[in-house]
């Protein structure tokens, strides 16, 4: 199991306006799949391979997210009410999950590089976990941290082939990625999926409120400090209705890839 002092970060500020439909009224994170926001399915994941702290960098409807978790340990279990005295008292065994989740407003309108520059001081000098909110798959984080520990770069990030309309790699040496190229239309192949590891070191490559996957990337790509862990199996995101759709079918069909606890 892996090691439960590296926290995940993950990117939940968003505006998700390709999934209109549905995050007008609610951030992308807390759009559910099966009745439980996909951001807990994330969360599930990462849990299930010893990860239980969490750190949520918040912007569009951050306080939606933050008041998912205050109701969450009392709306998940059964309790008692003394309604003479408001006293609430837990009914039978309590299952809640063991995390700890820090909650940071990072800003509305802040790129996902400023809301990492400011999750500095709360991530320290150590190894941490990084991925978006909107996507889900089956990758064995165990192994993810393994190569990430062999090869000794500053960032691995996990490498999958869905559809062309996001960001292409281009790999130099098996793993290493020279050139970074976020949402190109003009490439098929691999993509940036999230399931990233970075280094504490990474993020001194932003200098101010810029897209993490834009110079800072770009720069650590082209420094040759950037790895790629090839992922073949299931992974998805939440982008479009059209997504939603079909990650809520695969759950609906009791065989949904990503839960894998």
């Amino acid at each position: 199991m892996a090691d439960e002092r590296i926290p995940a970060v993950i990117l939940c500020g968003g505006l998700g306006t390709r999934l209109a439909e549905q995050t007008e009224v609610r951030p992308k994170p807390l759009v559910e799949i099966g009745g439980r926001p996909i951001l807990w399915h994330i969360m599930k994941h990462y849990a299930r391979y010893g990860f239980h702290e969490f750190v949520l960098a918040l912007g569009y409807k951050g306080d939606q997210i933050k008041r998912y978790f205050l109701d969450y340990h009392a709306l998940g279990r059964d309790m008692t009410i003394s309604l003479d005295n408001g006293h609430v008292e837990p009914l039978g065994h309590n299952n809640m999950e063991p995390w700890r989740v820090h909650l940071v407003d990072t800003g509305e309108a802040t790129l996902t590089g400023g809301r990492l520059k400011q999750l500095q001081p709360l991530i320290g000098t150590g190894t941490f976990m990084l991925t978006y909110g909107d996507g889900v798959g089956n990758v064995c984080l165990d192994r993810l941290l393994a190569f990430h520990r062999a090869h000794g770069g500053l960032v691995t990030l996990t490498a999958v082939r869905p559809p062309a309309r996001f960001g292409a790699l281009e790999f130099e040496a098996r793993d290493q990625i020279r050139h970074f190229k976020e949402k190109s239309t003009l490439h098929e192949g691999w993509i940036n999926g999230g399931f990233s590891i970075v280094e504490p070191a990474a993020l001194d490559y932003i200098y101010s409120d810029v897209m993490w996957e834009h110079a800072p990337m770009e720069t650590i790509a082209a420094e040759g400090h950037l790895y790629a862990y090839r992922h073949e199996e299931f992974w998805q995101c939440m982008d479009t209705l059209r997504d939603l759709r079909y990650l809520e079918s695969l759950w609906e069909s009791g065989h949904a890839p990503w839960k894998t606890w």
